[in-house]
């Protein structure tokens, strides 16, 4: 192999092509014991969808799952009972990115941020997220989202703010990226139809253009993943390998480079069919029964020991 080709598979995640469908599973075992920074946390069960109640008994259960592997958790609404996830992953030992869901409903908007301010002075809260993809969706003006942003960081200045967008939005927004003490910055190759074998260059990309836009500001990656089942877009194909082998090189390239990343998601949830398509419900590691996805009986890439899952 020449020495330009070895060193475009090291920076592309390429050396998982030669893996054997049980070296993979090992791999993956072996990436997922270690653990990972973060994880954003899905707490909707079948049946469940954004602004039903969730219950304490279903995040415990989950947490309870997930906190062998993760140092901190995301969570993206303050009401409904998600105001209840940070203070259980503080019961766990886990760290908390706290997000207030913004919309276009300013009377919810108004529970969200009292709700993220009340969390926050009781001490749950290590960073405060002020809305995810408000500008990316038009639901909120500039100056609207900034307002918030402000009565957050009055109400709690001792904490780490900042906003969740797409990692373009920092450039495109200077504004909004000054009022930030910390830049989100959401980093997904697939919805930009990378194939999955640039997928990893073209993440490094995306940060970097955070991390550009940030001037010295730390950047965080609040969400990247890849779906294990659906209909493909462009050249991103998902699938069981394709998910596994982008989580292990995101993990890899997030230890080795001290990149701070939560990975989307936790658990598949069947209610982002309506937003996202097929591959909506199909982002989790675990599936939507909570089960790891390495074990589901349609998964190729089964393993047979389970044993440092327990």
């Amino acid at each position: 192999m020449s020495y330009r080709k070895e060193k475009f598979m090291a920076l592309s995640g390429g050396h998982l092509d030669n893996k054997t469908t049980k070296g993979l599973a090992n791999l993956f075992n072996r990436v997922l014991k270690n653990g990972m920074h973060g994880l954003c946390f899905s707490p909707y069960e079948e049946g469940q969808a954004p602004g039903d109640q969730i219950t304490e008994a279903q995040i415990r259960r989950r947490m309870k799952i997930i906190r062998p592997y993760t140092k901190w958790i995301r969570s993206f609404s303050c009401t409904d009972g998600n105001e209840m996830i940070p203070l259980i992953a503080k019961e766990y030992g886990i760290k908390t990115l706290v997000g207030a869901w913004l919309g276009d409903d300013p009377e919810i908007n108004k529970k969200e941020i009292a709700g993220l301010i009340k969390l926050a002075k009781d001490g749950y809260v290590d960073i405060a997220a002020v809305g995810n993809e408000v500008m990316y969706r038009g639901d909120l003006t500039e100056e609207e989202l900034l307002d918030f942003m402000h009565q957050v960081k009055e109400a709690i200045p001792d904490i780490p703010m900042g906003y969740v967008d797409a990692y373009y939005e920092f450039n495109d927004r200077p504004k909004i990226t000054e009022a930030c003490d910390v830049i989100l910055a959401n980093c997904y190759p697939y919805w930009e139809g990378c194939s999955l074998e640039y997928s990893l260059i073209y993440m490094k990309d995306m940060f970097n253009q955070a991390v550009k836009a940030a001037n010295g500001k730390k950047v965080i990656i609040t969400e990247t993943g890849w779906p294990s089942q659906g209909e493909g877009l462009n050249g991103a194909l998902p699938s069981y390998e394709n998910a596994i082998k982008y989580f292990i090189n995101t993990q890899q390239w997030s230890g080795e480079d001290d990149i701070k990343v939560f990975y989307f998601s936790s658990f598949d949830e069947s209610w982002k069919v309506g937003a996202e398509g097929d591959v909506g419900a199909y982002w989790g590691l675990w599936d939507k029964n909570e089960k790891l996805k390495f074990y589901s009986s349609n998964n190729p890439l089964r393993f047979k020991s389970r044993k440092l899952f327990v």
